[in-house]
């Protein structure tokens, strides 16, 4: 940050989005507050070593060290932050004396602080308590996109070196009637929509959409410290890896190492579609790591992986859910997490278009492995199973983590769909169906906290669900719930 532009804030004045903390003796605990806050309102900047009025006091040199550190492991606990958003707080140069700045972006999310929820008004910060507030929050954060964060200070110089080129270039051999292929540089950026104008904040620039897709690995470390993708091949040594690839650049260089890591280590098998012959690890793997890198949350700490093993391969990304269970094709509305960067992978040829590629996977998965046991689950972390061997065994578990799942039979699924045997569901019954097909271990307090209502609401459909013959409980309070036929 430039000397001019702490000379504005200071001269700012506190506010919605510019928080002062003197901070001369430790952190104060309302700093995770204000941080919390920010996250679920505007964003904002946080400048350490400055009195409320604006009086620059400094911090230690030392000190100042000591709260970069306790910041971004502070932010990056899921005990104390949920979920966790990792910070990269700076040390500046001010007057002679040291001030420790923390950017805290607006969250696609709403973050919790110990168990409790924050905003913020031109007051301060202060505790939601009301449910109305807390739906308030919600419905305001369900039009976030974390992707069209603004980065002022984001230039093309941050970007891979002829990186725009290449992929207009992929572009116009893709579609060479494209509308985009005649535009300007700027238009191009414009029209993609990575580069925004924001009316409300006044601010202007590349978005982190643009950052994600072109930047350079340093540049996006800058920005998003835990980002990267694992991908493991776990055949042998099950506890460690086989072979690995830890993979930080951008996502469309991501794209192709991942794509290279499967062609290295998945066979393909001969496939007639037609009379033409294609390609079925491209054609599924092509869609399992497209989804990976443009639905994932950026802004979540947790890591994305990709792991091959020698009966399926495992794919996992922190997720922005706006359904919950398991997806079936035709089953489940298709909602876009990145609409932006998910349209440049579809004008590269890259994925489908909305909705299509789930069905893909499931049609191509039954010729690649003869085997239909695939899992996919959205959930705060989006998870994908695909089998790579035959089996004759229907109800094949197929461990995720901690939980075995078990793919759903055909009464199942119809019961999710809408109606069996001329009970016809509720939109919120069927979540928690979905729920509790994804894991019969859930609680009434835990599927309460999913699905943002009341337990006693819970309560009384699954009492419902009972009486219509679709749950029964089996065993007591470390019991699981029974899906019925």
């Amino acid at each position: 940050m430039h000397t001019e532009k702490i000379n504005k804030l200071i001269a700012q004045g506190e506010g919605l989005t510019l928080e002062f903390k003197r901070a001369k003796n430790g952190l104060p605990h309302s700093l995770y507050e204000t941080i919390c806050s920010f996250l679920n309102k505007s964003g904002g900047v946080i400048l350490l070593g400055v009195e409320d009025n604006g009086t620059i006091v400094g911090l230690e040199p030392k000190q100042a060290e000591q709260y970069c550190k306790d910041i971004a492991n502070e932010s990056n606990n899921p005990q104390r932050f949920s979920p966790s958003f990792l910070l990269d707080a700076q040390i500046l140069k001010y007057q002679n004396k040291t001030l420790v700045s923390v950017f805290v972006p607006i969250s696609s999310q709403v973050h919790r602080l110990n168990g409790k929820i924050y905003d913020r008004s031109a007051d301060g910060d202060y505790e939601v308590k009301t449910d109305y507030h807390i739906k308030e929050i919600y419905i305001r954060k369900s039009n976030t996109y974390s992707e069209n964060t603004i980065y002022p200070y984001l230039y093309t110089s941050d970007f891979v070196t002829g990186i725009v080129d290449r992929t207009r270039n992929t572009i116009r051999r893709v579609r060479p009637d494209h509308p985009w292929n005649d535009l300007s540089e700027h238009d191009f950026y414009k029209v993609a929509g990575i580069y925004r104008k924001d009316m409300a904040l006044q601010t202007e620039g590349f978005t982190l959409a643009a950052l994600l897709l072109f930047g350079k690995e340093e540049s996006i470390h800058n920005v998003l410290p835990h980002y990267k993708t694992e991908a493991l091949l776990r055949k042998k040594d099950l506890d460690r890896y086989d072979d690995r690839e830890t993979i930080r650049c951008n996502l469309i260089e991501a794209y192709d190492q991942l794509m290279a890591f499967v062609n290295k280590h998945l066979p393909d098998k001969f496939y007639l579609e037609g009379d033409v012959r294609i390609s079925l690890r491209e054609r599924i793997f092509r869609e399992i790591i497209s989804n990976m890198l443009i639905h994932r949350e950026f802004t979540n700490g947790v890591q994305s992986s990709f792991v091959i093993y020698n009966d399926r391969v495992e794919a996992k990304n922190a997720n922005k859910p706006h359904y919950y269970g398991h997806l079936l094709p035709g089953q489940f509305e298709p909602f876009p997490k990145n609409p932006n960067i998910a349209n440049f992978f579809v004008q590269l040829g890259f994925a489908e278009n909305l909705g299509t590629g789930i069905r893909n996977v499931y049609r191509y998965t039954k010729h690649y492995s003869e085997n239909n046991s695939l899992y996919f689950c959205e959930e705060d972390i989006f998870k994908a199973v695909i089998p790579l061997t035959k089996t004759e065994n229907k109800d094949i578990k197929l461990p995720i983590d901690d939980v075995e799942i078990h793919p759903i039979g055909g009464a199942i699924s119809g019961s999710i769909s809408g109606a069996t045997g001329g009970a016809i569901l509720t939109e919120r019954q069927k979540q928690i169906l979905s729920l509790l097909i994804a894991k019969p271990t859930l609680s009434y307090r835990k599927i309460a906290e999913q699905l943002q209502i009341n337990p006693s609401a819970i309560q009384k459909h699954i009492n419902e669900l009972k009486r219509l013959g679709f749950l029964e409980r089996v065993g007591g309070t470390k019991g699981y719930w029974r899906i019925k036929n």
